[in-house]
């Protein structure tokens, strides 16, 4: 493959996501302003709605947009198929709800998403979570590569419960380099895959260890 190519390539993906790259939403966006902090603790056989913050809907408008062109690229016969496939790979925009959401499976009896607090609070919850996430990609014009992932939990009154959270953040070494092979820029790409699935499995531990608590909480109180 030579290198035009792959800068052709990265021309179009800096032009076409460099106005999407999401921004962190402020805080408040992010989290309800609890009255106080809620004694409940959080169990297994709870209840649990979603409510995605702005930071989340903004990631996954930037993911999408990058995945796209990272498909239509791959489509050029002129491009590596390692390098094709190793962006596309890494910005799939289901790949960290799709965990987030399986995560919350795993350690709550029910786990619904809703799109409004109003529908969320009526289903009459034990829990609320607001989940909020945040992802970078590598472009031209970027070689920090982040992956942010925090679910904050609140009870039925919208009053904190506490918060599960994973995150890892890199400086890549640019792939823009003329004569670096195909298999070296391919692996580079797909730290990207690798970095966001660690903070995945950060976030994972972390859920566990909150509800492990809450559990032993309940038990130890009755």
């Amino acid at each position: 493959m030579r290198i035009s190519t792959l800068l052709a390539f990265v021309a179009v993906l800096t032009g076409s996501v460099a106005a999407t790259v999401p921004a962190v939403a402020a805080d408040q966006s992010c989290h309800f302003p609890p009255i106080a902090d809620s004694a409940l603790s959080l169990r297994n056989a709870q209840s649990v709605v979603v409510l995605y913050s702005e930071n989340t809907v903004n990631t996954q408008q930037y993911l999408e947009s990058y995945h796209a062109v990272a498909v239509n690229g791959a489509k050029n016969p002129q491009m590596d198929p390692q390098i094709a496939k190793a962006f596309v790979d890494s910005s799939d925009p289901l790949r960290a709800l799709n965990w987030l959401m399986a995560s919350l499976q795993k350690q709550f009896a029910s786990v619904t998403v809703y799109d409004n607090l109003d529908a969320a609070v009526q289903a009459h919850p034990d829990v609320v979570v607001m989940l909020d996430t945040y992802s970078r990609l590598v472009s031209k014009r970027n070689n920090q590569v982040e992956a942010r992932f925090v679910a904050r939990f609140y009870d039925s009154n919208l009053q904190y419960i506490g918060q599960a959270e994973g995150s890892r953040a890199k400086q890549m070494p640019s792939v823009w380099v003329h004569g670096k092979p195909a298999p070296q820029i391919a692996a580079q790409i797909n730290q990207q895959t690798e970095l966001q699935e660690h903070a995945l499995k950060q976030f994972d531990a972390s859920l566990k260890a909150l509800v492990t608590t809450g559990n032993m909480d309940h038990v130890a109180s009755n």
